[in-house]
């Protein structure tokens, strides 16, 4: 089984350097085949660019195998041509922009069932923003105010993106109406990264802030903790 890595957003301003390249590590090093999902930016047509931009920062990383998959529709998910590319891939990486348009898209889908067959096979998948919140089991639609299920990579869990600027004013509201799950609050410029015990570690220029119940705790950058206990 591979690993998983979740980024607050903000993702190619630079401070997101050691995490990606730890992503990069895990993932077999420079000459890894890198594939960049944007289907969150496709609703708006900015897609396109921001595949490139994705490209363009790893590269700037050392990686030598990137591409933006033609992931934009329904349709495109179901492709075998587009799954193919994931299923060879040994890090993908889902950009943000429009969640439930993403979960929607990937959610059943030829294409997702080829990254979670990488993913068994040792592949890292990473998402920003709208593509973090879609691996939880759960995510939130700021556009319906709705909780939907998500893409189930981390159980019983919704993420809080962009947490040290507009995320936090969802975590009230959204304690209250699914105290059963754990929140995770990712500040932009930050992703957290597992390993093969579970543990998760903080990376990167901000915090996570976990609420499970009552309880809500910070954990700062270099930081390990568990979903069941923050420490």
């Amino acid at each position: 089984m591979g690993y998983l890595l979740l980024e607050g957003g903000a993702e190619f301003g630079g401070r997101m350097r050691y995490p990606d390249l730890k992503a990069i590590d895990l993932a077999g090093g420079f000459e890894a085949p890198i594939r960049i999902i944007p289907t969150a930016a496709a609703p708006d047509n900015n897609h396109e660019r921001a595949g490139n931009n994705g490209i363009r920062w790893f590269q700037s990383l050392g990686a030598k195998d990137v591409l933006s998959v033609p992931l934009t529709s329904r349709i495109r998910a179901d492709d075998e041509q587009v799954a193919q590319s994931l299923r060879d891939a040994k890090l993908i990486y889902m950009l943000g922009g429009f969640t439930h348009y993403l979960g929607q898209t990937l959610k059943d889908s030829l294409a997702w069932a080829a990254a979670l067959e990488a993913h068994h096979n040792g592949a890292v998948i990473a998402g920003s923003s709208a593509g973090a919140m879609v691996m939880c089991e759960f995510y939130y639609d700021p556009g319906s105010g709705r909780i939907h299920e998500g893409l189930n990579l981390v159980p019983n869990s919704l993420v809080l993106p962009h947490h040290n600027t507009f995320g936090k004013s969802w975590a009230p509201s959204l304690v209250k109406k699914r105290p059963d799950l754990t929140l995770i609050g990712i500040d932009e410029q930050t992703g957290m990264l597992n390993d093969s015990a579970n543990t998760w570690t903080v990376h990167g220029g901000g915090a996570v802030t976990v609420y499970s119940g009552n309880t809500q705790s910070v954990i700062d950058s270099r930081a390990s903790f568990s979903l069941q206990s923050a420490v």
